[in-house]
């Protein structure tokens, strides 16, 4: 802290005012910009809070002299340290897995060319129809950047050709394998009845929605994946990618949502909306 404290009253002074050091601040600022725009609408923006409180009373303790005070706050920061390793998992996973898609490198690694983005959205949107007029419920999980084989693991494995016909048959109510999520990769059916994370997102309203609702919102938020969920109650069709949700989707909307995403293979939804 007081090293920190050193450099900046340096640089207010106009004594380090070089080009390494101006580039130093860009980085930390364009770091600190990010970081907030990771947690902002999580429960993280409370903790960061409390920890920016915590900071200031140390400030202020420093330079008032309170040696108890001090100490009793160096050994909290201490502790805190590893309580927020815990605290943010979900969080550091997050931007660890942002950071893994590589950017432009990620769209080499991983091709996707037109003819076979326009073969999957017509598999996936004839499914979502078929499903809802009869009445039944899914959940259908494209991978893109971030890897799920640890969710496929959980479930049956299928390996086959991704269609519609397939996908309708599998969420059929009397099927063994119609109760989870089936995984899909690029144009194949990795694996069926698979098992999704239940935890906290960034959706304000996640409690509104049902069970698979929740799990598409939960596993688009840790991972770049785009999650198709049909309500079985409803008969809605509602598309979650990047820890939102956008519901009450015909056929034209629905193509057009997912042409979109699996053509810029970025994570957030630029739009949201509540799920019917």
């Amino acid at each position: 802290m007081d090293r920190v404290t050193d450099y900046l009253r340096g640089l207010l002074g106009g004594q380090c005012c070089s080009w390494n050091n101006a580039l130093d601040v860009l980085i930390v600022a364009i770091f600190i910009y990010y970081v907030l725009v990771l947690i902002r609408g999580t429960r993280a923006v409370q903790l960061l809070i409390g920890v920016l409180v915590l900071v200031v009373v140390y400030w202020i303790a420093t330079l008032l002299r309170l040696t108890l005070t001090t100490l009793l706050l160096q050994a909290l920061f201490a502790v805190a340290l590893f309580a927020l390793i815990v605290v943010f998992q979900p969080e550091l996973r997050r931007a660890l897995g942002q950071l893994g898609q590589l950017g432009p490198l990620n769209r080499m690694l991983i091709p996707g060319g037109e003819e076979e983005i326009e073969g999957t959205v017509d598999e996936l949107v004839r499914a979502a129809l078929l499903i809802s007029e009869a009445k039944h419920g899914a959940l259908i999980v494209l991978e893109r950047g971030t890897g799920l084989q640890d969710y496929s693991e959980t479930g049956v494995p299928v390996n086959g050709k991704l269609t519609a016909e397939l996908l309708a048959s599998i969420f059929m109510t009397r099927s063994p394998l119609h109760d989870g999520a089936v995984i899909v990769r690029g144009g194949q059916i990795l694996a069926a009845a698979c098992l999704l994370p239940l935890e906290e997102t960034a959706e304000r309203t996640a409690h509104r929605y049902g069970m698979r609702h929740r799990a598409a919102l939960s596993i688009s938020a840790q991972t770049d994946a785009i999650v198709i969920v049909v309500s079985e109650e409803t008969q809605a069709i509602s598309i979650a990618s990047g820890g939102r949700m956008i519901g009450a989707l015909d056929e034209e909307r629905l193509r057009r949502v997912l042409t979109s995403l699996l053509r810029s293979r970025i994570q957030p939804l630029p739009f949201r909306s509540k799920a019917s």
